[in-house]
């Protein structure tokens, strides 16, 4: 019997996932594991690449080709991942130290405010298509050359989360050009080459021989080798996709793959991706290219927002068991009138993305009285990252993207609350798919793809539409004010959560 199975993996921020499914898409075994990160200073998030995503990966293989299946049924595997993240390795292809993650990650400010002085922000923005932020990793190779020319010295390879997957899996290094986009300023979106143009300052002493060769998510990057077979499981030979980010493979896993295609992914950070037949730079935002060629995604992100959830839960509600303190807080603010009875909250606790690129942000809780609650508390925080998603649908309008259709996706959405909280605020409908497994099933169809059992139409007949969350236009002339208020909050505690940041840093002896 000829082998027909597909496997996809994602390595998220927080878990694991894997999928096992047929080429009519059923799901037929899936396995998660959850892990954390390390942040060894304040702004630094990393994971540890070998413990972390390699070690996910190998259980994960082995709980799905267990029992009934095994490696001689798969025909595909692909691998999706935390990303933007930079990895260095050694000539071994090792990692010399833990990845640095995406735009949680705050700790090449110094390298993006020295890019800008030296390239020029305009002609960064000309060249990238977007401006330098704590997304890009061109200023995080600068930060890695500056702060630890040890590690620097020995490396050879400079690669990211979903691409050293792939590069365990078949001993090839390939980056998706998606990915590759926001190796910024080292990558031309309009050639779709690596580039020496700006590589100086970024590299110093490196060629573009350290980087990835690049390729489109859905190609084929290699086969198993017989090493990682006998580590995985799987048949050596079998064909393994390029990948992607998890963002972009979480778009495929929804049906978001025609222009006007809007995704937004509620999960530990909020992410956006709009499907494009053209690009449309702006520096709010991240002009990138698209999950299968020639297409473009506009992208943005927010960077704390279910973390936010968790950070209440784990600091608020102690008392309650782990399995039911999501379920307790949602009921409780469900109960809450919007508007929090006042209450407004920025979710900058790990400064912040897009629109406002800020990285000095800070988390403000503004009106607390005697009488609010940790329910009220709650409340605010869902509004506060609701107020949030308004403002980049309104960036990527503002600048002439068409958006169509919003499909919701992620940990977040599987709540109705805040999903109806979403759509009040924003004005915005929200299709909800049947299935939401996760990235790890866009993966799967990539690896399908990759594999040439499958063609890009077959998405359609993959996913469907459940039902469709319709904002409630009685709230919305109360959000409207809330939502200016939410501006000026922001914009008149700049200054002093500013300040406080440098007091912080100053008494760590920064």
């Amino acid at each position: 019997m000829p082998a027909e199975l597909l496997i996809g993996i994602d390595v998220g921020t927080y878990s694991s996932k894997g999928v096992l499914v047929n080429l009519q898409g059923e799901v037929l075994r899936q396995h998660v594991i959850p892990h954390g990160i390390s942040m060894p200073a304040p702004g630094h998030v990393e994971q540890d690449a070998d413990a972390v995503w390699w070690a996910d990966t190998l259980s994960i293989l082995k709980e799905l080709l267990s029992g009934p299946y095994s490696g001689a049924d798969v025909a595909g595997v692909a691998c999706s991942a935390i990303g933007p993240t930079l990895l260095p390795l050694d000539e071994a292809g090792r990692p010399l130290r833990p990845g640095i993650l995406y735009g949680v990650d705050i700790r090449a400010q110094d390298q993006i405010e020295a890019l800008n002085r030296e390239i020029g922000e305009a002609t960064i923005l000309a060249h990238s298509g977007m401006a330098l932020t704590s997304q890009a990793i061109g200023p995080k190779i600068r930060w890695l050359r500056e702060h630890e020319p040890e590690i620097w010295a020995r490396t050879r390879t400079l690669t990211t989360a979903s691409s050293y997957l792939t590069y365990r899996l078949t001993g090839q290094h390939v980056m998706d050009h998606h990915t590759a986009a926001h190796t910024m300023p080292l990558y031309d979106p309009k050639a779709r080459t690596w580039t020496y143009q700006f590589a100086l300052p970024v590299l110093g002493d490196k060629d573009l021989e350290a980087l990835p060769r690049l390729a489109w998510g859905d190609e084929k990057a290699g086969e198993v080798t017989p090493e990682a077979a006998a580590l995985t499981g799987l048949r050596a030979g079998t064909p393994v996709a390029v990948g992607t980010v998890d963002a972009l493979s979480e778009a495929i896993s929804v049906g978001v793959s025609q222009p006007g295609d809007l995704m937004v992914m509620y999960g530990s950070t909020t992410f956006f991706v709009l499907v494009q037949d053209t690009p449309t730079p702006d520096s709010r935002v991240w002009s990138v290219g698209g999950a299968f060629a020639p297409q473009h995604n506009l992208a943005a992100g927010m960077s704390t927002t279910g973390s936010l959830t968790r950070w209440i839960a784990d600091e608020l509600a102690r008392e309650l068991p782990t399995d039911q303190a999501y379920d307790a807080l949602f009921r409780e603010a469900a109960a809450v009138a919007p508007g929090a009875d006042g209450l407004l909250l920025l979710p900058y606790f790990s400064g912040e993305r897009t629109p406002i690129n800020d990285t000095r942000a800070k988390g403000v809780i503004a009106g607390l009285t005697l009488s609010h609650t940790r329910a009220h508390l709650f409340r605010a925080a869902l509004e506060g990252v609701g107020f949030g998603i308004r403002q980049n649908i309104e960036a990527f309008r503002d600048l002439g993207a068409d958006v169509r259709r919003i499909v919701a996706v992620g940990g977040g959405a599987k709540t109705r609350t805040w999903l109806q909280i979403v759509s009040d605020i924003s004005g915005e409908a929200q299709e909800l798919p049947a299935v939401t497994v996760g990235a790890s099933y866009g993966d799967a169809f990539l690896a399908g793809l990759a594999a040439g059992l499958l063609k890009r139409g077959d998405l359609q007949s993959w996913v469907k539409i459940s039902d469709t969350v319709q904002p409630n236009t009685e709230m919305r002339a109360g959000y409207d004010r809330l939502y200016e208020l939410y501006h000026d909050l922001y914009t008149q505690t700049r200054p002093t959560v500013h300040a406080l940041g440098d007091l912080a840093e100053a008494g760590r002896g920064g």
